[in-house]
Formats: structure tokens, C-alpha cells, sequence
């Protein structure tokens, strides 16, 4: 099952992931963003090429 995970040393924090995901799997909390239903994730990897920052990887397992 796909995973993705964000790399909080890379991360703006820019939202770009929460406006490109098609099943809604990124949140902010408390300004923050965070993977909020990773359950969700079909794999597609829409955030991991579009992150500006390249602070996500989408992983298998």
C-alpha cells in the first residue's frame, strides 16, 4: 500500500501537496502540513512530483 511521507527538514509548509492530491490525504494542523488520511493514497505520486521542495516521497509497503 502506497505511503507518502513528508520530509519536515525539507517542507515550506507551502500546501502545494494539499491542492494536487486528488484524495484529499494532506491536512495543515496548526499550520503545519501533515499526511492527515494516509490510508487514502492511491499511489499516483502527483505530490512527490510537484512538491517544490522535493520533501515528499511516496512509499511502497
Amino acid at each position: 500500500m502506497p505511503r507518502p511521507v513528508i520530509d519536515k527538514k525539507k517542507c515550506t509548509n507551502c500546501g502545494t501537496c494539499i491542492n494536487i492530491c486528488p484524495m484529499d490525504v494532506f491536512g495543515k494542523d496548526n499550520k503545519e502540513v501533515v499526511v492527515k488520511k494516509p490510508g487514502e493514497c492511491i499511489g499516483c505520486k502527483a505530490c512527490e512530483v510537484q512538491c517544490p521542495e522535493e520533501a515528499i516521497t511516496v512509499e511502497n509497503g
